[in-house]
């Protein structure tokens, strides 16, 4: 079915509340088994897929929406362009800000992923820094475990602008949200000493590797006590997979892929941005001839690319609303899925997880058998590679240095990190642990595997 004149009707807002709000169907009208594993049927065979973190994935019925939205623009460009194009970004745009309970739809963009965001939000910071606005030396405050393209986007905005950084280095593993909350305390008097300034706070909501849920709303609220100037939250893993009220945690900015656990294709995302005096100055980098119209404006057009990832978000929406309990009733049973694996897994390897339970969202860190010595970033890409290429399973690996040890004996550095979505199964997690049991019995370690 193509696209219709009802849809720019719904553009328009009509009934965007009741698309987001809606979450109780009829028992006959809930999505069943075999149509979940119809939606996730393009899947290559024969691989145990427990990474959604990484890259997201989009069923069936939303990558033909976004044909028939992709066509739509082929058929006749300008039609589209000047009649239907910025009222359906709108329509995205609404049902995000009901999602997320913004206070307004001019507080949402849509970009392309989360790494544009911060681009966008670190380049306003880094022109404060630049015009003076801002002291050289003052600083912006991090986690070390922030992702690498944010670091990279802190380094090209704000360093080379006169900022200083302040790395905020968080225990692994954790036993609870206060480990967190205490280093997090330390970074910012650092950053305050000697009569300088922390202008800028970036928190992961769910860092991602290793994986945690990190306690925002109480890292924000010390935010505010400390006198940080703003505060950005990267939230790539976050909607779909933990609960989202961007007014209660209060951040000036946020963002969240919604092609990760929202089950839209790639790539997309929102940026929200509390309005503010600063509002105004906040830019997309791809200047295009909407420079100056408002951030959300600006980013509805970049120039001529396929917009359409932006275009299904109804489509994607109806097809969560068909779980029961919609976007909440997927998200906690995928996380009680996803803990109740990790427990199994850590179990039969004789190791624990990474965090609490409750500190886990839709996935999990698993403790790795020491006997695999995996001693370096290259040894865990080096089984990870070996568990795709032998056993047909993709899965992260992750590293984690323990000081003053001898040569990882009886040590746990390696985790891997386990996903769950609604097309996993327990039998994706069963080959996961034969086949690290299978190299342990065989007496594999990690210096024994080369890349294939």
């Amino acid at each position: 079915m193509e696209p219709t004149n009802d849809d720019d009707h719904r553009a328009n807002g009509s009934d965007h509340n009741h698309l987001a709000k809606r979450s109780k169907l009829s028992s006959s009208a809930l999505v069943t088994d075999s149509e979940i594993r119809a939606e996730f049927a393009h899947h290559q065979s024969g691989i145990a897929r427990i990474n959604n973190g990484s890259f997201g994935s989009c069923p069936s019925s939303i990558i033909a929406a976004q044909k028939r939205w992709q066509l739509h623009f082929l058929q006749q460009p300008d039609d589209f362009f000047f009649n239907h194009l910025q009222k359906r970004i709108l329509h995205s745009r609404t049902i995000i800000k009901d999602l997320i309970n913004a206070e307004h739809v001019d507080e949402v963009s849509l970009v392309d992923n989360a790494t544009t965001a911060a681009a966008i939000v670190l380049q306003h910071v880094g022109w404060a820094f630049a015009e003076g606005r801002f002291q050289k030396g003052d600083a912006v405050v991090m986690l070390h475990c922030a992702f690498q393209a944010v670091k990279k986007s802190i380094e090209a905005y704000v360093t080379r602008a006169g900022g200083s950084v302040i790395v905020v280095h968080l225990p692994f593993p954790l036993r609870s949200e206060e480990e967190i909350v205490a280093e997090f305390r330390k970074a910012l008097a650092k950053g305050k000493a000697n009569g300088k300034k922390v202008r800028l706070a970036i928190i992961d909501h769910i860092t991602s590797m290793p994986c945690v849920v990190v306690p925002v709303r109480d890292l924000v609220k010390i935010c505010r006590e400390e006198g940080v100037e703003r505060v950005f939250v990267d939230a790539a893993h976050a909607i779909g997979n933990v609960h989202v009220d961007v007014e209660e945690i209060g951040a000036d900015f946020y963002v969240s892929n919604l092609h990760k656990w929202f089950f839209c294709p790639p790539s997309v995302a929102f940026l929200y941005c509390r309005k503010s005096p600063v509002s105004p100055d906040l830019h997309h980098p791809v200047v295009s001839h909407e420079y100056g119209n408002g951030l959300a404006i600006e980013s509805a057009w970049i120039g001529t690319r396929d917009y359409s990832s932006q275009l299904v978000i109804p489509e994607v929406l109806e097809f969560i609303n068909r779980f029961e309990g919609g976007i909440e009733g997927i998200r906690m049973r995928n996380h009680n899925a996803v803990v109740e694996m990790g427990q199994m897994l850590a179990t039969a390897w004789g190791t624990a997880l990474g965090c609490p339970p409750d500190m886990c969202p839709s996935m999990a860190m698993v403790g790795l058998p020491a006997s695999l010595r995996i001693l370096s970033d290259n040894d865990a890409l080096n089984l990870r590679t070996r568990l795709r290429g032998h056993f047909g399973i993709e899965v992260p690996i992750h590293y984690q240095e323990i000081k003053d040890f001898q040569d990882g004996d009886g040590c746990v550095t390696g985790y891997v990190r386990i996903s769950h979505q609604v097309y996993n199964t327990v039998d994706d997690y069963l080959k996961l642990k034969d086949a690290i049991l299978q190299l342990v019995h065989e007496g594999v370690t990690c210096k024994m595997l080369s890349p294939e």
